[in-house]
């Protein structure tokens, strides 16, 4: 089988069976062989994989051992018919952590691996030296915009839109490359980073066996209120530096709300990307790779 080209820029793949379930990771060993730098994780955002790092895990790589790992029913993990949730994949990081690591690393996640993060730093401080997110859903923010009175009737509209009989069209329209590639342009603010590649690397695991049935579990998860811990609670409880990263463009989640989550948290830093939409590793890829490693020199190394 030929790899892809960004295939052989992400580091060596390995698969791991974490409860049963096969999942992928990668790593690439810190190139100046320093046992004392700091490992990074990076979580990718949903309808991602390990691919999306692909700008991003060599740069890393040349002062720091890095991970990536491709979250249960995304990338080329299994897609598991399980119950999925945001605490399920931060117990995933951290049964890789135990694994593979064993010392603090430095999270980055962006969106949906955002969350991910401060779960896994909340329920496994341990583990985590340093938190970069870039762009920080709250899902609970969407329940508490919504007056009571309605509620029930958007819990019935979400109650249709996530039946089988909606969801299994809804997918094999949504993993059209065309359609692919409009939705990409509402994440990017940069038309030139929709390339064919990063087409490929968000369509090719929808052709997965079981694809159909973990779009449509992952679908019905994400609407539920007990998908995800509400951020706004999570905050105040963590005590490691954070850097959370938001292109002023992101048309996916509101750049208003980084100013509102630092006032939950003084040890998080705020850093808006002028000209970049929801995903500033890929959009802005030299730009960010730079702001992590200055951030965890300044913040984490210096401060030892």
């Amino acid at each position: 089988m030929v790899q892809s080209k960004w295939q052989h820029r992400i580091g060596k793949q390995r698969d791991w069976v974490w409860r049963g379930w096969q999942t992928r990771y990668t790593y690439i060993r810190c190139l100046k062989g320093s046992n004392d730098s700091i490992p990074i994780i990076l979580l990718h955002g949903f309808g991602a994989s390990i691919g999306h790092w692909r700008q991003n895990l060599e740069a890393l790589s040349e002062h720091h051992t890095v991970y990536a790992l491709d979250m249960l029913g995304w990338g080329a993990s299994q897609k598991a018919p399980c119950n999925y949730s945001v605490s399920l994949w931060a117990e995933q990081v951290y049964d890789f952590w135990k694994a593979f690591i064993r010392k603090p690393v430095v999270i980055v996640g962006n969106s949906l691996g955002s969350l991910v993060s401060i779960t896994a730093a909340a329920i496994h401080p341990s583990m985590v030296k340093g938190l970069v997110m870039m762009s920080l859903p709250d899902p609970s923010l969407e329940l508490e915009a919504i007056p009571p009175l309605l509620r029930p009737t958007v819990a019935t509209i979400k109650n249709f839109v996530a039946s089988p009989f909606f969801l299994k069209p809804l997918f094999y329209f949504l993993r059209q490359p065309g359609v692919l590639r409009r939705w990409a342009a509402i994440a990017y603010a940069n038309p030139e980073a929709i390339t064919d590649e990063l087409i490929d690397i968000i369509a090719g695991p929808t052709t997965d066996r079981g694809s159909v049935r973990a779009f449509t579990a992952l679908f019905k998860a994400s609407i539920g209120a007990s998908f995800s811990p509400s951020v706004k609670a999570i905050l105040p409880t963590l005590t490691m530096p954070m850097l959370l990263v938001w292109g002023n463009l992101d048309r996916f989640v509101p750049p208003a709300l980084a100013p509102i989550f630092a006032q939950y948290n003084s040890n998080l830093q705020i850093l808006n990307l002028d000209n970049v939409g929801h995903c500033p590793h890929d959009e802005s890829p030299d730009e960010v790779n730079q702001v992590i490693l200055d951030w965890i020199d300044t913040t984490l190394v210096s401060s030892r």
